[in-house]
């Protein structure tokens, strides 16, 4: 492999020499089908590896003459790319699926956490929601023997901006809703708090599903926090409730069913939700509805239009950059303006086009350009003005590999993947898109947990479980340990200038925390709850050291809190709430029993 254009070769490598990245070895215990990739030794008379993008250090001290799928005779040892030191040695995929579409639990059901209840609170069972994100995930590892992209130029061309005015109409129906007494208000709540600890907090309230669902369920969108509602979307129905109490504050009625939502609302609490155009198989999920968090009274209305044959409707995914909502699908993107509904851009100038869009203070996009073949994909990413679509910066990626998720826009920290090969790579970027640092993860095995492959499944960009970031650091959950009766980790914080680890800081014994967000200058984590722990939400210190707990939840709820299906979770305004993602039950009864939010607070 020779060096990227316009290059230099690392420190201390000649041209045309390559670079000192690792071989694949064999899958880890409990985890065949898995590439790792070891660090080649230097040849004698060579100085070690520098580190630097294109020659950084292995990142797994593997046993040499291990047996693993990528040592036997077959594509993956033939003289060629695949079988040279380089970028290319496998690494798991993020999602452990043999090629990322689908998210699939690769190469078999995921082994369950030592010790975990059978409820859906598991780390190892989330999916994409407003601070976090993710779905049950296979082994990730990652380290310096992965690669870096190279940015590109602006791509100023293409055609002007198309802007369509439309008629907006609310649709829907809004309905105010006091509570009824057993819609999960604090007054019906104390029996949660009956058997709870000095110094534990209290169970505000507790929210059964009220909606009734097709046969196989339905996923959940939201929660989304909008002064003292917080609210989410199911099937056919968007509901408000009291952040304090949990009870009804409004309701709205959809003509269809919700089909895609972005991760996060506008400041001031707006959201557009997508909705199918018809209630039968066939149906679109192409018509977009902005809705009032605060009051649940319904906005603007608009249908995305096809753009050609080849513009699939199906999966849709939606992004809030400040006063623009954007609706993208592969190879196609739609931007409006919150406000009104106008809209402002049907396609981004140049040649290459968004597959998805990530929310938050920068509009990031994952793009595909057309030309080459299946195995010879050209991606970019790009971070686009949210008004007239034209790119601020360009970071063009090398072949067939492609954006995976945003972990951070601000600072800019992607999710980089090769999903053939299942390789990884995580790449933060300086705000004029070149590259400031990758994170060297070493010997250590991570799992940040995100929704699946946006291309197939219409998942969000953004919105991963087990990682955070500020100004000059990234942190990320490393997985779980096998010893004890549930397990523990480690949260590192990884320095953004260099992408070395500055520190690691243990869970306590027997727990699991994962980072859920930043909170001034400290992480939020969150302890697992096990069969006989409640949950905790803790800070950990910018210097690292031993969390502080906020929030330790009741023992004696503790069933209750690990029962939720993939769970959302978040701290607002000093209280936590656990969202199960989908709700969906064997008959009527048992879906109406089924526990959908619960939240906790002093």
């Amino acid at each position: 492999m020779t060096q990227p254009p316009s290059q230099p070769p690392p420190p201390g490598q000649q041209p045309g020499q390559q670079p000192g990245y690792g071989y694949p070895q064999g899958p880890p215990q409990g985890r065949p089908g898995y590439g790792y990739p070891q660090q080649t030794p230097p040849a004698p008379g060579q100085p070690p590896a520098q580190p630097g993008p294109y020659n950084q250090p292995g990142p797994y001290g593997q046993q040499p003459g291990q047996p693993g799928p990528y040592a036997q005779p077959g594509p993956y040892n033939q003289p060629g790319p695949y079988n040279q030191p380089g970028p290319y040695g496998s690494q798991p995929n993020p999602y452990g699926g043999g090629g990322g579409y689908p998210p699939q639990q690769f190469p078999g059901a995921p082994t369950p956490p030592p010790g975990g209840g059978s409820g859906g609170g598991n780390f190892f069972q989330r999916k994409p929601g407003v601070v976090i994100a993710a779905a049950v995930a296979g082994l990730l590892v990652i380290g310096g023997g992965t690669w870096f992209a190279v940015s590109g130029d602006d791509d100023g061309g293409g055609k002007k901006n198309v802007s369509k005015d439309k008629d907006a109409k609310p649709t829907g129906e809004s309905v105010p809703d006091d509570g009824d007494g057993t819609g999960g208000g604090r007054e019906a709540q104390d029996d949660l708090n009956a058997g709870r600890k000095d110094g534990e907090s209290k169970v505000l309230w507790l929210q059964k599903n009220d909606v009734d669902l097709p046969k196989n369920g339905a996923d959940v969108y939201g929660p989304w926090f909008a002064g003292d509602v917080v609210a989410k979307a199911m099937y056919k129905k968007l509901v408000g409730y009291g952040a304090a109490d949990g009870k009804q504050k409004w309701s709205l009625t959809l003509p269809a069913e919700a089909c895609a939502a972005p991760s996060l609302p506008t400041e001031d609490g707006k959201i557009v939700i997508a909705i199918k155009d018809g209630v039968t198989e066939k149906a679109d999920c192409n018509v977009l509805q902005q809705v009032d968090l605060k009051t649940g009274k319904g906005g603007w209305k608009q249908e995305v239009k096809q753009a050609g044959n080849w513009d699939f409707l199906s999966d849709i995914t939606l992004a809030i950059n400040g006063d623009t909502v954007t609706a993208a699908r592969t190879g196609h993107v739609n931007a409006y303006r919150m406000s009104d509904g106008k809209e402002l851009f049907d396609e981004v100038p140049g040649n290459c086009q968004p597959n998805a869009i990530s929310s938050g203070p920068r509009m990031i996009a994952a793009e595909t350009c057309p030309g080459g073949d299946i195995d010879n994909q050209q991606n970019q990413v790009q971070e686009l003005d949210p008004t007239t679509g034209k790119a601020r910066w360009t970071y063009k990626l090398k072949t067939n590999w492609e954006l995976d998720k945003v972990y951070s826009s601000n600072p800019i920290v992607l999710s980089l993947t090769e999903p053939d090969k299942k390789s990884w790579a995580i790449v933060a970027l300086n705000d004029n898109g070149t590259v400031r640092s990758q994170i060297d993860g070493g010997k250590d095995k991570f799992q940040p947990n995100c929704g699946g492959s946006f291309i197939v499944f219409g998942a969000n960009l953004d919105g991963c479980t087990g990682i955070a970031a500020d100004a000059n650091t990234f942190y990320m959950a490393t997985q779980p340990s096998e010893t004890g009766s549930t397990g523990t980790n480690e949260v590192i914080a990884f320095n953004l200038a260099t992408g070395k680890a500055k520190w690691r800081a243990k869970a306590p014994a027997e727990r699991v925390m994962t980072p859920l967000r930043m909170e001034g200058a400290n992480v939020v984590v969150y302890f697992e709850p096990s069969y006989d722990k409640g949950g905790a939400i803790a800070t950990l210190a910018p210097t690292g050291g031993s969390p502080k707990v906020l929030l330790k939840n009741p023992e004696s709820t503790s069933e209750i809190e690990n029962s939720f299906y993939s769970s959302e979770l978040d701290y607002v305004d000093g209280r936590f709430y656990v969202t199960s993602s989908r709700v969906s039950a064997t008959d009527d009864k048992a879906e109406m029993e089924t526990k959908t939010m619960m939240a906790f607070g002093k």
